[in-house]
């Protein structure tokens, strides 16, 4: 007969990822509402299911073990499939409209997935998305004509959600270090100005002395990577819903850095809706899993 494991427990599991999230189980213990001798037990707990340690400590800094980093990635699942069991068989009945804005970037990859489960949990909440770039979504959020807006933000701002590596991206034809010998100005293909990406790549270019001149703009993202396809240039993005025949272009060039994710709410009380609240919810647990991967 097979041996029975044992079962792990699904608050210890939270306490362990809020932990991470937070950078320290005192922080974790505070946003659960629960002592900090209590978080730590539970961690002892799943260390002894696991028969392995989970947590070290690098400096003042948590890290995760390679047994950690494994039990994460199943533990961010075991929540979620918990979470969306109860969403479902307890059938909050919600209703209204949210006025939902967000990135391109997050519009076409991250987002229609979270969308997708929330809109058949809760099919009488009308969603009306806004796909939009930063300086827009931030006007129609201070004039309320949003619920929520996911926005990017410089790391001096805040970390938000996260923190989203930024990387130099180009075609694997366009020979940048045949450019950068022959001194000849680099090629960038770029969003219309004010975009934070354009300012990070224009300000690590002149840190490093490195001549460069914008030889596209686009209004839009697929605007964007249709020319660096095209190899007309290279450009400054994240990875999220980078094409396949594209590659990060590092190592020659000043690494630029990240931004940061950040979910915002209108301040007016009577947009915080029940409605508003969930799908926040949902974003800001997905949005977390997915940039602390």
């Amino acid at each position: 007969m097979e041996k029975r494991l044992p079962g792990l427990d699904l608050d210890a599991l939270r306490s362990f990822v809020t932990g991470m999230e937070c950078g320290s189980f005192a922080q974790a213990a505070l946003r659960l509402s629960r002592s900090t001798s209590a978080v730590s037990a539970q961690l002892k707990k799943l260390e002894s299911q696991c028969g392995a340690a989970l947590v070290t400590k690098q400096g003042r800094h948590l890290v995760l073990t390679a047994e950690g980093e494994k039990l994460m990635s199943y533990a961010r699942r075991l929540l979620a499939l918990n979470d969306e069991t109860l969403r479902a068989l307890q059938g909050e009945r919600l209703t209204g409209e949210i006025h939902l804005g967000m990135q391109e970037d997050f519009g076409e990859s991250l987002m229609p997935e979270i969308l997708g489960q929330f809109k058949r949990h809760h099919p009488q909440v009308r969603i009306v998305a806004r796909v939009d770039r930063n300086g827009p979504l931030r006007q129609a959020l201070a004039e309320e004509a949003l619920d929520l807006a996911l926005l990017w933000q410089t790391e001096d701002q805040g970390s938000g959600l996260g923190l989203c590596p930024l990387a130099w991206i180009a075609h694997p034809d366009l020979d940048i270090r045949a450019l950068l010998v022959s001194g000849e100005p680099l090629p960038l293909v770029m969003f219309d100005s004010p975009c934070l990406m354009r300012s990070r790549a224009i300000a690590c270019l002149d840190a490093a002395g490195i001549p460069w001149q914008v030889v596209f703009v686009s209004h839009s993202l697929s605007g964007i990577w249709a020319a660096v396809q095209a190899g007309l240039g290279l450009t400054i993005r994240t990875r999220i819903g980078m094409p396949g025949n594209l590659r990060p272009a590092g190592g020659l060039l000043p690494a630029p850095g990240s931004l940061a994710v950040s979910l915002r709410q209108t301040p007016r009380e009577e947009h915080h809706s029940a409605a508003v609240a969930l799908l926040g919810e949902l974003m800001t647990e997905a949005l977390q899993g997915w940039l602390n991967r």
